[in-house]
Formats: C-alpha cells, sequence, structure tokens
C-alpha cells in the first residue's frame, strides 16, 4: 500500500490569520508529504507495506513508528479545523466535558495549559477511554494514543513548525488561537 497526502477540504490560505497560507505551505505542504514518503520508503517489502496506518503506529517502533505516527497525526491534526465550522460542542460530548471538567470554557483552560507545558515538540491530545470518558494527554514527539487503547477526538500539534512563523515562540498564544477553527461537528463525529 503507497499512502498519499489527503487533499485538504480548505484552501491554504482559509485558517488565517490562525494558520497563514505560509504556515500551510511549510507544515502541510512540506512537513507531512516528508512524514508520508519517508514511510513509503521504509515500509517497502516488510510486513507493514499492506497495514492501514493505524495498525501500523500500533506494532511499529522507531523510524517506522515515528514517520507512520507523525503522518498520521497531521492528518488528524489538519482534518478537524474548517473556517465557519462548529464553534462548540453540542449533545453527548458537551455533557461529557461538563460533566468531567465542569464548564467548556474550563475544559479548553485545562487542554491549552497542557499543550503550553510540553517541554519540546509533541502533541495534546483529547481521547475518549474504554469507559466512554475523557482523556487529556501531553505527548511527546510522535507518542500517539492509539498505542494506550485510547480513542483520539481532537489534537492540537507543539512541534514549533505548527506555529512558530505565526507566532514565534508565543506557544500558548498559538493554542489558544486554535480553538476559532476547530469543527465540532467533526469532533463530535469522533467522539460518538
Amino acid at each position: 500500500m503507497i499512502f498519499t497526502k489527503p487533499e485538504l477540504p480548505y484552501a491554504p490560505d482559509a485558517l488565517a490569520p490562525v494558520i497563514s497560507a505560509e504556515t500551510i505551505s511549510f507544515h502541510w505542504g512540506k512537513h507531512e508529504q516528508a512524514y508520508i514518503d519517508t514511510l513509503n520508503s521504509l515500509i517497502e517489502g516488510t510486513e507493514f507495506q499492506e497495514m492501514p496506518l493505524e495498525e501500523i503506529i500500533v506494532k511499529s517502533d522507531g523510524k517506522v513508528f515515528n514517520n507512520a505516527s507523525q503522518a498520521w497525526n497531521h492528518i488528524f491534526y489538519f482534518m478537524q479545523f474548517l473556517p465557519g465550522g462548529k464553534k462548540t460542542p453540542g449533545g453527548s460530548l458537551l455533557k461529557q466535558i461538563e460533566s468531567q471538567f465542569g464548564t467548556f470554557d474550563a475544559f479548553k483552560e485545562k487542554f491549552v495549559d497542557t499543550g503550553a507545558t510540553i517541554f519540546g515538540s509533541g502533541w495534546v491530545w483529547l481521547s475518549v477511554d474504554d469507559k466512554g470518558g475523557l482523556v487529556i494527554t501531553a505527548a511527546k514527539n510522535a507518542e500517539n494514543p492509539l498505542t494506550s487503547g485510547l480513542r483520539p477526538i481532537l489534537v492540537f500539534d507543539v512541534w514549533e513548525h505548527a506555529y512558530y512563523l505565526d507566532y514565534q515562540n508565543r506557544r500558548k498564544d498559538y493554542l489558544a488561537k486554535l480553538w476559532d477553527i476547530v469543527d465540532w461537528s467533526v469532533v463530535e463525529t469522533r467522539f460518538e
């Protein structure tokens, strides 16, 4: 199986000013393409060649894991955004957020604080555990909740290439602005 980078469901400048077209060009255009190209070359002729990406993530380690997970993480990240998308969660997801975090605003604050305090590069994830509870996790480098048996539903990228062109070293500002472009209908679908 040859992995390819999917098309974004929006124009490269559609997320501005939260994420600029220049950042999309580098982050999605170059970084994501490099992960996919490297993964394709690493798995050729191996046991991973015919596996779906999620299975490779769970069963691999080292360079194969890093490139598979980073490819998947970036697709997951970019596909949750939509200018003009649903701005707040509803239904059972909102009820679960309020049950566990008190309010939607309290959840957002905890999520941003978790991402802002990651040392170095990584991801901040919202996942669902096997009992239907929500779990916020900080992940270093290419770590992914799939390897812990969790089902991810939302992620913010805290690698510098995700925000440095637009926010320089102001990671927390970048994280706080991402709420403006999250399409909660995507996150709700992942939760159900």
